[in-house]
């Protein structure tokens, strides 16, 4: 089986290298122990609240880079809520950019926890801040951007939210090399794209439709019946079309897994696995996205561990073509 490199990647890769070379801000800073406590249990607390599956997936960590994936998950949960809690955009462009300035600082405030849990992570680890600032970059355009022409285009904008998070990801839990930066950059976007159809009805009534116009137009969809809850035999036919391509980029991307850090492998696997399971829980709804937000149980998610874990183990890495 062969990777498919797609047109939309070479510019993300591009992005991606200059970032991976760029310089690891922060080395001098210096924490007292009770703070760094305080401010990675806030970080834990955060996210087992905002985000049940990361919660989960990074249990299957090492202790010291399970905080530190909290940290990152707190300073990218913290960098999206400026932009949706904003009463304007300019508010929220401005919120965005003090946040930027504070998180950049080598010892950030004693009283804003996750800056400072993100700062001690992100020194521990090495991790390229210039990743910190494409997903800032990123998040910015959702105060500017609230449609997307093209799968291309939405590619684009994943990179910036999602796949940063994954290449910063894999400098916590330890990788081969610059070749595993390929399949970050594909489950980043295969995890916003999934972001994306299980939030459909939610993100129109922020005023934001983030699935391709152009393949909207080809299945004949208009987009007030997005706000009408229309399911459609047009909507079923398109949302089988948005499900097939994001399940390639899955697959594709499942093979980088022997890249990383055997120890991290598995909490990977399991945060891939459970996104991916989010697909077939709008299939198994008839593609009704629209009037229901997709989920999974947390049942549901134990009992996905054990063929996680085998097909961890199993791996074979692709070549490319």
């Amino acid at each position: 089986m062969h990777a498919e490199i797609y047109p939309w990647e070479t510019t993300l890769l591009s992005l991606a290298h200059e970032a991976h070379q760029s310089r690891a801000i922060g080395d001098e800073i210096r924490v007292d122990e009770a703070l760094r406590a305080k401010s990675y249990a806030w970080c834990d607390a955060l996210t087992a609240a905002k985000s049940r599956s990361f919660y989960m997936a990074s249990r299957l960590l090492p202790a010291e880079k399970r905080r530190a994936v909290r940290a990152l998950y707190a300073f990218c949960r913290v960098t999206d809520d400026i932009v949706d809690n904003a009463a304007s955009e300019d508010e929220g462009i401005a919120a965005l950019e003090a946040w930027r300035a504070r998180t950049q600082l080598p010892s950030p405030p004693a009283d804003d926890l996750v800056a400072v849990a993100w700062a001690d992570a992100r020194r521990r680890h090495h991790v390229p801040w210039r990743y910190a600032e494409q997903l800032l970059d990123g998040v910015a355009r959702d105060t500017v951007q609230k449609r997307y022409r093209t799968f291309d285009d939405l590619a684009a904008y994943s990179y910036g939210v999602a796949s940063t998070v994954g290449l910063m990801s894999m400098h916590i839990i330890g990788f081969q090399g610059a070749e595993a930066i390929p399949y970050a950059i594909k489950l980043g976007v295969a995890l916003q794209v999934t972001n994306i159809l299980r939030d459909v009805a939610e993100d129109w009534q922020r005023g934001r439709v983030y699935l391709p116009q152009d393949e909207l137009a080809a299945f004949g969809i208009h987009e007030e019946e997005i706000g009408e809850g229309k399911v459609s035999v047009r909507w079923r036919d398109f949302m089988r079309f948005q499900i097939a391509r994001n399940r390639r980029l899955y697959d594709e991307a499942h093979a980088g897994i022997v890249l990383l850090n055997p120890e991290g492998r598995f909490a990977i696997g399991a945060a891939a696995g459970f996104y991916r399971s989010i697909l077939a829980d709008i299939e198994r709804h008839h593609y009704d996205n629209l009037k229901r937000r997709a989920c999974v149980s947390t049942a549901r998610k134990v009992g996905m561990l054990p063929r996680i874990w085998l097909g961890t183990r199993t791996v074979q890495p692709l070549s490319h073509h």
